[in-house]
């Protein structure tokens, strides 16, 4: 176990590959009756075992943005699945579309969790993932269900929430967490309230998780999403810098995990 958790780590540190190298394809799957459709981004080159990086869409669904990511870290060493939480085909239009779909999730959080369940058990299915060391990382309303999917319980090292919401229905899940937790968080972000950050907090110590707290000063909500313009007034913007720095902090945290053993 030690030999491929130092493989994982040399993957890691290692010049990413091209992104032409990466191979990426739909996959249909089921939760329950439900038929879902993830995308899955792998370079097939490199060892035939890797680590597995699950990831959680936007409020838009499984589109190009969650996609590119998924290639991204595909061309970094990992095999990444996105996967998808609102079922094949359902992709909003619209914010407001956008808003009711992810709304009935953010509302049923058993839903939420059996969904990303769902994506992570496909994820695990893959013959060159490494089932023990899997890390699951989401965006905006993506970031609330991978900390959902950790307060469940889930066999994760890790999970990473970009700008996502921090609220729990049920603070006392926290002590469910297996997990290392890693959030960043815009300072300025109007949608996520400073008593909701606190709470987080105070859940995640009361519980005992390792857990970080990354906020970026003059960033707002959605901060590594380039389509949400720059206009902070609007409370979803994009910010660059945060970008940048978040993405790098992420590269840090999971180098650390899979140096300490994905546990």
């Amino acid at each position: 176990m030690k030999v491929r958790m130092m493989a994982a780590l040399a993957l890691l540190l290692a010049s990413p590959r091209t992104r032409a190298a990466v191979e990426g394809r739909a996959v249909e799957y089921q939760e329950g009756g439900t038929v879902l459709e993830g995308y899955l981004a792998r370079d097939p080159t490199g060892p035939a075992k890797k680590p597995g990086i699950l990831i959680v869409h936007d409020w838009t669904g499984v589109g190009p943005y969650v996609k590119g990511r998924a290639e991204q870290l595909a061309a970094m060493g990992f095999v990444a699945f996105a996967a998808d939480i609102y079922g094949k085909g359902v992709r909003p239009r619209d914010p407001k579309e956008a808003a009711a779909t992810a709304g009935k999730y953010r509302s049923d959080r058993k839903l939420m969790r059996a969904r990303a369940a769902a994506g992570l058990a496909e994820l695990r299915k893959q013959p060159d993932v490494i089932g023990s060391e899997v890390v699951a990382i989401g965006y905006c309303f993506g970031g609330t269900t991978v900390l959902e999917l950790a307060r469940s319980g889930a066999d994760v090292a890790g999970v990473v929430s970009f700008h996502g919401g921090l609220d729990s229905p049920t603070p006392a899940d926290g002590k469910n967490i297996r997990a290392r937790v890693l959030a960043f968080h815009g300072a300025d972000d109007p949608f996520v309230t400073e008593a909701q950050v606190k709470a987080f907090e105070e859940e995640l110590r009361a519980a005992g998780v390792d857990w970080q707290l990354v906020k970026y000063g003059g960033a707002v909500h959605s901060f590594t999403i380039p389509d949400a313009g720059n206009d902070n007034s609007k409370g979803a913007a994009y910010n660059a810098s945060a970008d940048r720095r978040s993405w790098k902090a992420m590269q840090d945290f999971l180098a650390e995990l899979f140096a300490a053993g994905a546990k």
